[in-house]
């Protein structure tokens, strides 16, 4: 099928909720992508932070197709190898809690969400009586597009038109420790907050903000909750960014890169803190199902034994030098962020035409915030490729 068939059969059938470029994509191996007619297109920002091994890793591609010939789905009331396995690995390369399996980050969240919730409530009354439900989230931040987790997102231009909010949510600008002691009340039971906003425009946490918020967390008797949907499973260079800053979360969310390129979401919390979620409080029909489980504990293999943290590190600070060098040729760019292989340039001027302009030269770069230029390619991408994407774009804001 050619590349227009496919747009052709969209444009008739697949709801139109989706900004698309007009580029169809028919084959993907490591951060290269291939369409329907063959051109080339260097990837550096895989699937939204999906597909952190690049597209199709040998090691998922394997362990998915053993899997699938074994057994694909079956109801959480039994057990499981993979989700038992993986659940262990999870909990050895973080801080030692328990699992709970879903689909997406917005579904981990939502699961976050609740468990607070239900500690809240079994941890008994703030003071004065309060029923503690409240939860601080930051300003410009991005949880998903469910109800719940929507409201936690502290940006209105995705409440619109779909308001009320859920209540309980009291948003604070992001990197204000001040702000955030200020909006803890008796009702509040716990602190969200990504701990590099992504889809915020790569706003990378303070050492000094992340140290207090766990200290006002353990002096208010709060949870505190790290969404790590995008900066986890080696994004940063380590295998979760609360790594960082010597801070341990009491929940934590991941998704996106977890499964390789498969679906699945996962909240991990502390033993004592998660022992409020009994039967029948919370579940996910297809969460931690084999496949998924499978392709999520093939991606922890591959981190290990590519020794990707070590690597993303190194490339890292190979990203944030050629991006400074973007700054200091180009007065249009006003800042440069990165964690790891998170990084943006913010614009003085909108950011789309370079985009299209990118992908019309063959390759992928993503922009929010109307000025904001993500790039945040895999974990395992070659030094080589990245290069000779990142000429591309830096011809094109030389406008060439």
């Amino acid at each position: 099928m050619t590349s227009a068939e496919t747009v052709a059969l969209f444009d008739k059938y697949v709801i139109g909720n989706y900004t698309r470029h007009g580029v169809v994509f028919s084959r993907g191996e490591g951060s290269l992508l291939w369409d329907p007619e063959g051109r080339r297109y260097i990837d550096l920002f895989p699937g939204w932070a999906v597909d952190g091994l690049g597209h199709c890793p040998p090691r998922v591609v394997a362990a998915i197709r053993e899997q699938a010939g074994r057994l694909l789905h079956i109801a959480n009331n039994y057990y499981t190898e993979p989700q038992g396995l993986l659940a262990k690995a999870l909990s050895e390369i973080s801080f030692g809690g328990k699992c709970f399996f879903c689909n997406s980050g917005a579904e981990a969240n939502e699961a976050a969400i609740k468990c607070a919730r239900l500690w809240g409530s079994s941890e008994g009354r703030g003071p004065g009586g309060a029923r503690r439900y409240k939860i601080v989230a930051m300003e410009n931040s991005f949880h998903g597009r469910t109800m719940g987790a929507l409201s936690a997102t502290g940006q209105k231009k995705y409440h619109q038109g779909v308001e009320p909010m859920l209540p309980g949510f009291v948003h604070v600008p992001f990197n204000d420790l001040a702000a955030a002691e200020r909006a803890v009340d008796a009702e509040t039971v716990a602190i969200l907050l990504e701990p590099v906003q992504g889809e915020g425009g790569i706003h990378v946490a303070r050492p000094e903000y992340m140290k207090g918020l766990r200290a006002l967390c353990d002096e208010k008797r709060l949870l505190l909750v790290l969404d790590e949907v995008q900066t986890g499973m080696g994004r940063t260079g380590k295998w979760f960014a609360y790594e960082h800053y010597g801070v341990v979360p009491d929940l934590m969310t991941l998704a996106k890169s977890l499964g390789g390129g498969v679906a699945i979401g996962a909240m991990l919390g502390r033993s004592d803190v998660v022992a409020v979620m009994k039967p029948g409080t919370h579940a996910s029909t297809f969460g931690g199902n084999p496949l998924a489980a499978a392709a999520a504990l093939a991606t922890i293999e591959t981190i290990r034994e590519e020794n990707l943290l070590e690597h993303a590190r190194r490339t890292g600070e190979r990203l944030g030098e050629r991006l400074e060098r973007w700054r200091r040729r180009f007065p249009f760019v006003k800042e440069i962020r990165r964690l790891g292989l998170m990084a943006a340039a913010e614009l003085d001027r909108p950011g789309g035409d370079i985009v299209r302009a990118c992908i019309a030269r063959g390759v992928l770069i993503n922009c929010t915030h109307e000025t904001v230029l993500r790039i945040i390619p895999a974990t395992n991408v070659p030094q080589d490729l990245l290069d000779e994407g990142l000429d591309i774009v830096e011809r094109v804001l030389a406008g060439g």
